[in-house]
């Protein structure tokens, strides 16, 4: 028998379709609420059913978020760099399904889609490396009038929720979910709402890539309807903007301030340029210690 259907397969042979799921403390759930909503290509054609989350989704997210902060943040840079460079390699072995569906996300030719997905598998292996580096451009010893040594160290803010953005389904995705976990924060990320299949893809790979279940949680559905409990949920600590438009936007900002979450508001971005260090240091604290020095002996020097 010949081979006549779509992909190689056996004539007769019927399609097998990708379930997609939530991704919550590393774990595949479906929404609570039991809803989906249709997932369309730039041209209507219908992709997928994708989970509609709902408030108790959100509200989950953040409870293993939160359960995954600590450990997470007390892994060393140097760990946390191998496990984002771990999920480039996982990104790699699965380049071409990843440019199959930001292809059908975003419109692009097989080609422009792959070389946005190389882009993004490139700033994760970027931003891998800033890991066991940030501390040094964030921190430092501090000159002071006085016998004291004065230093400063960035901290990681705490459970941070992102907005992902609504046109750059994949690229814009990773620019802004690495640098939030590099400096050993943890995420909710909030799916772009018509495009979040690659956002739903890398859960999967995050959950084969040695990251600790709950550092990153994967949330599908309407933007709007997601955002508000965790804009204003007392256990996040800052919340990113970037897939918000400017009523949305300014709405969340009011909610964020209940808390004095830190806020980076939504700007025009292009995902394709350096990105900098600026994404590194927006959900940094940083600790400031004083000690006092001693003295070294009769002769009275001091360090």
């Amino acid at each position: 028998m010949s081979k006549e259907s779509t992909g190689g397969s056996p004539a007769g042979r019927l399609s097998v379709f990708k379930t997609y799921k939530l991704y919550v403390g590393g774990k595949f759930p479906r929404s609570e609420s039991g809803r989906v909503y249709e997932v369309t290509d730039s041209k209507g054609g219908w992709l997928a059913n994708a989970p509609l989350s709902s408030r108790k989704d959100a509200r989950d997210a953040v409870v293993a978020a939160r359960k995954a902060f600590g450990g997470w943040s007390g892994a060393t840079a140097y760990n946390r760099g191998q496990i984002l460079y771990r999920i480039a390699e996982m990104l790699e072995g699965r380049r071409d399904q990843f440019v199959r569906e930001v292809a059908d996300a975003e419109g692009l030719s097989k080609a422009k889609a792959a070389a946005v997905v190389d882009a993004a598998i490139d700033r994760w292996v970027w931003y891998a490396g800033w890991t066991d580096k940030i501390g040094q451009i964030a921190g430092g010893a501090n000159p002071v009038a006085g016998p004291f040594f004065n230093l400063s160290t960035p901290e990681p803010t705490g459970v941070v929720t992102v907005l992902a953005p609504q046109e750059s389904s994949f690229l814009g995705l990773v620019s802004v979910v690495a640098p939030v976990i590099a400096t050993g924060n943890t995420a909710i990320v909030v799916a772009s709402e018509k495009a979040p299949l690659p956002a739903l893809s890398l859960g999967e790979v995050l959950a084969t890539s040695d990251l600790p279940g709950g550092v990153v949680n994967v949330l599908s559905g309407r933007t709007a309807e997601i955002a508000a409990p965790l804009a204003a949920h007392q256990d996040v600590n800052a919340i990113d903007l970037t897939g918000a438009d400017e009523v949305l936007a300014k709405e969340l900002e009011v909610a964020a301030a209940d808390n004095l979450k830190r806020v980076l508001r939504p700007a025009a971005a292009d995902w394709s340029a350096d990105p900098g260090t600026h994404r590194l240091t927006a959900f940094l604290e940083t600790k400031t210690v004083w000690h006092p020095t001693g003295s070294l002996g009769a002769s009275g020097s001091s360090y």
